[in-house]
């Protein structure tokens, strides 16, 4: 039975602190290195429907990928409701650990698990990192179909492999034309355009696009000899989710290997936001 110290040194190993991005917040937020860990849950949120899911399960350590206090705090007064968190997590002795940016970087990482979910070939980080030599980390990934595959049919692969949401898909081209490449990145994309334009590929499969780099990413194609880039607007949540399905794996090699004996789980609850969709009579779809 290892101890949440040697857990953490684990995990710290497969996504480094300091790869992460000077504005975030990772690694460990509650825990006592001395206790023992048996039970692990991996989850996007640290939100409190997810601690008391680990309360339930009897966990002792919360593995997110959401920093809970990103911005810092000057206060962890159960008044307020992540304070409330911090209080359940202590009261339960459950320790909580995160990996963010050091996660969608990391090779694998999120990126890696996205792609893999939808069965897509991955060549290449849509954005490298220059530290890396071996030019396998980076945030984004460009990869390759097997098959070449209409945008309809690949937000309708999207939207079946994917975990639901009230979102879907959302896309924005036309859903006739041909996709051989693609490039993906989980959660927030739209800052990655200029990297996507320069990679060439047919479609970009991302989260949280708002309207106008959406519309200039259309524009930018709409008069080139390439055709226009296709857009596919996932949830946040749902392109970051199988990031879990994989790092629960990671951690179970680990334990394996070491004789740990850990049990390790994804949990399946739903935190994206949004909760109900009503499409506009008469909208295109």
């Amino acid at each position: 039975m290892p101890r949440l110290s040697e857990v953490i040194a684990a995990l710290e190993n497969l996504w480094p602190a300091e790869r992460a991005e000077s504005w975030d917040a990772v690694g460990t937020v509650v825990g006592e290195p001395g206790q023992d860990v048996t039970r692990v849950l991996f989850a996007v949120d640290p939100v409190q429907e997810i601690v008391d899911e680990a309360v339930k399960l009897g966990a002792d350590l919360l593995v997110t990928h959401h920093p809970l206090y990103l911005r810092g705090t000057t206060t962890v007064a159960a008044s307020t409701f992540k304070g409330r968190v911090v209080h359940t997590l202590i009261k339960h002795d459950i320790a909580l650990h995160v990996a963010h940016t050091n996660a969608d970087t990391a090779d694998p990482g999120v990126s890696d698990a996205l792609a893999g979910a939808l069965d897509l070939r991955v060549v290449r980080p849509l954005v490298p990192d220059s530290g890396d030599p071996d030019g396998r980390r980076g945030l984004g990934r460009i990869c390759e179909l097997d098959h070449p595959l209409t945008v309809r049919e690949l937000a309708a692969r999207a939207a079946e492999r994917l975990p639901a949401t009230a979102q879907g898909i959302r896309v924005a081209g036309d859903p006739d034309a041909t996709v051989r490449t693609v490039a993906v990145s989980g959660g927030s994309g739209d800052s990655l355009f200029d990297h996507v334009r320069a990679a060439g590929v047919d479609a970009f499969l991302t989260a949280d696009l708002r309207h106008h780099p959406a519309s200039e990413a259309r524009a930018h194609g709409a008069h080139g000899a390439h055709q226009p880039l296709a857009l596919l607007d996932a949830a946040h949540w749902a392109t970051e989710w199988p990031w879990c399905e994989l790092a629960a794996a990671q951690l179970d090699e680990i334990s394996d290997r070491h004789g740990w004996g850990l049990r390790v789980h994804v949990s399946k609850t739903v935190t994206d936001p949004w909760t109900s969709q009503f499409p506009s009579p008469g909208a295109p779809n």
